[in-house]
This record gives C-alpha cells, sequence and structure tokens, in this order.
C-alpha cells in the first residue's frame, strides 16, 4: 500500500487494489452477508489495519474468533494460494494490540454502566417495559434525580422503586399516577436481570470513554475485543450495551471535525440486535448520533447477515458496502436480494443481483466512498487475509494478555459507594427506630395506668378535682382585686 492512509480490502479480477480511503472511514460502513461466508474475517482485515493506522477500535466478539487478531498468524498453503493472487503487496504476519474486555470480569477486564448514565429510555427497553411501565421508570428516575439518590447500580434502582412505591400518593400529586401493580412488574423484571448476571454490568468504575482512545509504545492504535460469547444470549442486554456506548461516545468526545483518519472505530456484529424493537424515540436518538458522530472523529461498521436489519435512515448513513454471499432458497429471499442489488451503485460490469448469490467464501461486492465522498463502482473482491491469526487464541495466552492490560487494576474490583440504596435504608432505619421508641412510650403509659388500683385511681382523680377548684378560686381572687383597683 503505497499512501499511508488507505486499507486493502482485496483484489478484483484484474488484480487491482481495492482501498478503503482512511479518510473516509467515519462516513461507516457495512458488512453484510450469510453465516460463513467470511464477515469475521472481512471485519479482522480492516480492524487490524486500522490499528496499523493509529486507529483505536472497539469490536465484539460473538463467537469468541476474533481474539487471535492479538497473534500473527502462521502462513498455510491454503493463505499462501489467497496471496498469488496479490501484486506488488508485501504480506507481514503480525499482532496486533489488544485489551480484552467481559461484561462478566472472567475473560478480561470489566465493563461496567450505571443505571442514571444508561437511562430510562434505555433501561425500559432492557426490561421490555410497556408504555405505562416506561413512564413509572421515568418517574423513578425523576424521583432520584429531585431527592438527590445516586442510581449506581441494580439494587440502588431497585431500593428507589421502593420509595416510589411508598410515597405513592405523595408522589402521584408531583408526577402523576404510579400503580404499585406497574411497579412490582418492574422490580420482578429487575430481579431477573440480577439472576442472569446483569449486576455484574451495573456499577462502578463505569467505563471511561477516554480509555477506548489509546496507542502502545509504537502508534499502534489499541484494539478493545470485547468477549460476547455469553452476553450475545441475553440479546436484549447485548443491544442495550452497545447503544449506550455509541450514544456515551457522542456525548463524551468533543467535535473535531472531519481529521485524515478517525481517531476511533467501531465494530458491532450481530447489528440486528442493537434495532430489534426498539422504540422510536431511541431510533430517532440512535440515527441522530449515527449521523452526527463521524464530525467527533468515529466511525461505525455494522455487521449482519442482511442489510434490511438495519433501519433505513440509518442504513442511508453507512457509505462503505462489503456484501458478501446471501442465499436465495425462497421468492421471499429472491425479493429481498432484489432490494439489496438495488442499494448499490448501478455497475455496467456486473449483474450485482446475480453475483450476491454466487460469491464464494471469502469474495465481496465492495463499494467504497472516494476522498470526495462519491461511491466508488461496485466491484467483486478477493477478500485480502489478516496479518492476524483466523480464529481463537487460547485460554492461557488470553489470560497473559489479559493480565497485562493497562486499565487491569483501575476496572478490575467494583466499588460500592453511598447511594440510592444506603441513603434509603439509613432513612427506613431511623424511621423504624422512632416508630420503635414511640411504641415503648405508649406501652410505658399503659403499664402505669394498669397499674394503678381502684382507690388510687380515685385519690388521683380528686386531687385533681381539689387543684381545678383550687386555682379556680385563685384566678377569681386575682382577678377580683385587681378589678377593685
Amino acid at each position: 500500500m503505497e499512501e499511508s492512509n488507505k486499507i486493502l480490502l482485496g483484489v478484483n479480477a484484474k488484480r487491482e487494489n481495492i482501498e478503503l480511503d482512511g479518510a473516509m472511514l467515519n462516513r461507516h460502513g457495512l458488512i453484510a452477508g450469510a453465516t460463513g461466508t467470511g464477515k469475521t474475517v472481512t471485519l479482522q482485515v480492516i480492524a487490524e489495519q486500522c490499528s496499523k493506522l493509529g486507529i483505536s477500535v472497539f469490536l465484539t466478539d460473538i463467537k469468541g474468533d476474533l481474539s487471535g487478531i492479538s497473534k500473527p498468524i502462521v502462513v498455510s498453503e491454503k493463505i499462501e494460494a489467497r496471496l498469488k493472487n496479490f501484486d506488488n503487496y508485501t504480506f507481514t504476519p503480525s499482532g496486533s494490540p489488544v485489551n480484552f474486555i467481559d461484561t462478566e470480569g472472567k475473560r478480561g477486564h470489566p465493563l461496567r454502566v450505571s443505571p442514571t448514565s444508561m437511562g430510562p429510555l434505555l433501561i425500559s427497553r432492557l426490561l421490555d417495559l410497556n408504555e405505562t411501565q416506561e413512564g413509572v421508570m421515568h418517574i423513578a428516575f425523576k424521583y432520584a434525580d429531585e431527592n438527590g439518590l445516586l442510581l449506581l447500580d441494580l439494587k440502588d434502582l431497585q431500593s428507589v422503586l421502593g420509595a416510589v412505591s411508598d410515597h405513592q400518593s405523595d408522589i402521584r400529586k408531583l408526577y402523576g399516577n404510579v400503580s404499585s401493580a406497574s411497579i412490582g412488574a418492574i422490580q420482578r423484571r429487575l430481579l431477573v436481570l440480577e439472576e442472569q448476571g446483569a449486576d455484574s454490568f451495573f456499577g462502578e468504575p463505569e467505563l471511561d470513554i477516554r480509555d477506548l482512545l489509546v496507542r502502545d509504545f509504537s502508534g499502534r492504535g489499541l484494539i478493545n475485543v470485547l468477549d460476547a460469547t455469553e452476553l450475545f444470549q441475553k440479546p436484549k442486554l447485548y443491544g442495550s450495551m452497545l447503544l449506550w456506548l455509541l450514544s456515551e461516545v457522542f456525548e463524551t468526545l468533543e467535535e473535531i471535525g472531519d481529521q485524515p483518519l478517525p481517531r476511533l472505530m467501531f465494530f458491532f456484529d450481530e447489528a440486528h440486535l442493537l434495532f430489534e424493537d426498539l422504540p422510536k424515540a431511541l431510533l430517532d436518538r440512535i440515527e441522530t448520533v449515527v449521523r452526527l458522530i463521524r464530525s467527533k472523529g468515529v466511525g461505525v461498521f455494522f455487521i449482519t447477515q442482511n442489510p434490511d436489519d438495519v433501519p433505513s435512515k440509518v442504513l442511508s448513513q453507512l457509505g462503505n458496502r462489503i456484501q458478501h454471499s446471501l442465499r436465495s432458497y425462497t421468492a421471499t429471499d429472491a425479493d429481498r436480494i432484489k432490494k439489496i442489488a438495488k442499494t448499490f451503485k448501478i455497475s455496467d460490469n456486473l449483474n450485482i443481483e446475480e453475483e450476491i448469490t454466487n460469491l464464494k467464501v471469502g469474495e465481496a461486492l465492495v463499494s467504497v466512498l472516494g476522498h470526495r465522498g462519491e461511491p466508488s463502482n461496485v466491484e467483486k473482491v478477493l477478500v485480502s487475509p489478516p496479518t492476524s491469526q483466523i480464529g481463537p487464541i487460547t485460554e492461557a495466552e488470553r489470560t497473559e494478555i489479559a493480565q497485562r492490560s493497562p486499565f487491569l487494576n483501575k476496572y478490575a474490583v467494583s466499588i460500592d459507594r453511598e447511594s440510592a440504596y444506603e441513603v434509603l435504608k439509613k432513612k427506613l432505619e431511623k424511621e423504624a427506630e422512632l416508630e420503635e421508641v414511640e411504641e415503648e412510650e405508649k406501652e410505658s403509659k399503659t403499664k402505669k395506668k394498669s397499674r394503678q388500683g381502684p382507690l388510687e385511681a380515685f385519690f388521683v382523680s380528686l386531687a385533681r378535682s381539689i387543684g381545678s377548684q383550687v386555682g379556680r378560686q385563685i384566678l377569681r381572687g386575682v382577678l377580683g382585686t385587681i378589678s377593685k383597683k
């Protein structure tokens, strides 16, 4: 590669290099294709070259295969055969600097988020709440905010919901109707979420977005690999976490405008989980983020089986398109492929609709943006092999890399500082103590009365009566004296 800001995707039939302009990476991209057609390897090829250009990377590892990006590839006969298709290309096996992340902290340092940071919209989506329950969630967040109650983990959120339930009449006057049934339903779903292991995801220290913008001593961008092999089994949590991450980056990073290269690239595998059953408010938010985040120096690649998995308004923002093979077994499949073909720039040399179903593993139809932002002609491309290992490294190798992480000490141990749970617990304990004191005083008075015999009660009553009469006489005397004067 002659130019330092170019990423080699592969070669066409004429053995011409097909390259992605680094300056156009922040115009985002899509890698699509059926299972087993080479999407993961294509992702790996782009990600490792981004790292070499000094661009930091965050990617999700669904199958556990991408840990191999940390280790140089062993050139096999199959790789050698593919490389024969490339002219004037020096292939040097090399691994990339990697930081392993795991929401559960088992296969990398933990990734944590506070409920406050995620917000009521995303948490409502995560819990699959209906409109009424979502309204209650917004009220709970409002109540916490106005009463200085920090929501840092799931028990904080549970405690605030309990407080909202206990003060329904007061809250109804301020925020609107809140039913015990809705609160109970939300609390039960939070309990299920906690039992699924999400309690390790919510907490502190929360991920500092700027920790993703790291280079090693040689200037290569750090590749942050999120292990999603288990997280993927909780699709709502997986999708909500990635949406939070994208939104948080947008809110945190300052505007830098167009640069020769972006400073951070995201690669989101199984992208359909980000947009599945997404409420309109959230979808509008994500569309805005995808459209504007490029000015923050950030690019996003979505990886999915079918381009239809991505909402049309988001899809229209993805300028770099890499389409692997799709299979056509039914009339529905054929209609879908015809629709996808129409989204590419018309090609005089290729029947795009036909080619999509005939591509071999490792081949793709590619259309990238030029330096002026114009889409290139569609090319049938043999994707370059990665310089790093295809497939996972061993657990021992992974553990060794994870132990060397510059962020291990920062995120390894969770912090549980005083927040809503502790504040409300102290308040309840204090109220319980006051009630206990009042109850003891009542019991003491009751016992004192019960110890008085009939004769003692008679004299007590008589004394009160005499005292009242004497008092009245003295008062009259005083008033009489004053009146005489």
